[in-house]
């Protein structure tokens, strides 16, 4: 354990707590079981202070013990929920961004639906890929973007039919899928396939593929996307090579939401 000589000095400074926390820490995955002599020399104190925290850890239900060693329990985990329910979902979402975009060198985003249109919550560019440009708060037309798809898909058909029929449907390229029994079926085809890829509809040119995010109690409030250029990436390498970390950024961000 570390600290400095002036939070030492200071009357603010609980040094218990801070022993106790670091015994904590003493613990990894590489470490799941401790015996009370590596706990001190791990977190860096003396044998009788590691005694003391544990045995009040155990008191308290955050460790448990045998005749040989010390574990963390599952109670551990509510030092971390308070933090976690404390965050907002751009909050939750903006590191998996960062390193989905790391991952597949591309621009990645995740948005919300509000009306009609999805709006930009968090985003990670690699690269200017539109005409205009993306920052949190843009809106596009939801029935033409990959992210879009995606939360209509995760509505009941009566409800995304509800939302299809208020989007003003113009096409914005010559691939536009404006017809509205054709975005029906796409919005039906994506729920099941549980991604959306959209070539070229919002603008010549650009390429996304979309996943869902989903809440606590299993519904969809937002999405994620990597987009590319289609002069650099063709539609099976959206596949083979985005989709797979795509869906696995979206399934650890789920994991948070859960917690959420």
């Amino acid at each position: 354990m570390s600290v400095t000589g002036s939070e030492a000095a200071s009357g603010d400074f609980v040094q218990s707590l801070a022993r106790g926390l670091s015994v904590i820490r003493a613990f990894d995955a590489e470490h799941p079981e401790l015996t009370l002599s590596d706990v001190a020399r791990r977190a860096d104190i003396t044998r009788a202070t590691a005694r003391r925290s544990l045995l009040t850890l155990e008191s308290l239900g955050y460790v448990a013990s045998d005749a040989r060693a010390f574990r963390l329990t599952p109670r551990v985990l509510e030092l971390g929920f308070s933090y976690l329910s404390s965050l907002s979902l751009p909050e939750i979402v903006q590191p998996h961004l960062e390193i989905l975009s790391r991952e597949v060198d591309e621009s990645v985003s995740a948005a919300v639906l509000d009306g009609t249109d999805i709006v930009y919550i968090a985003r990670v560019p690699t690269r200017r890929i539109m005409s205009v440009r993306i920052t949190i708060g843009t809106r596009f037309p939801a029935y033409a973007t990959s992210m879009g798809r995606v939360l209509l898909a995760g509505m009941t058909d009566a409800t995304a039919d509800a939302v299809v029929a208020a989007s003003d449907l113009r096409p914005l390229t010559e691939r536009t899928l404006v017809d509205p029994g054709e975005l029906r079926e796409e919005i039906r085809r994506v729920r099941e396939q549980g991604w959306s890829l959209v070539d070229g509809e919002l603008e010549p040119g650009l390429r996304s593929i979309a996943s869902p995010l989903h809440s606590r109690d299993g519904r969809v409030i937002a999405a994620l996307n990597v987009s590319t250029s289609a002069t650099r990436d063709s539609v099976e390498h959206l596949l083979q090579a985005y989709l797979p970390p795509l869906l696995r950024s979206a399934a650890a961000i789920d994991v948070e939401l859960r917690l959420h």
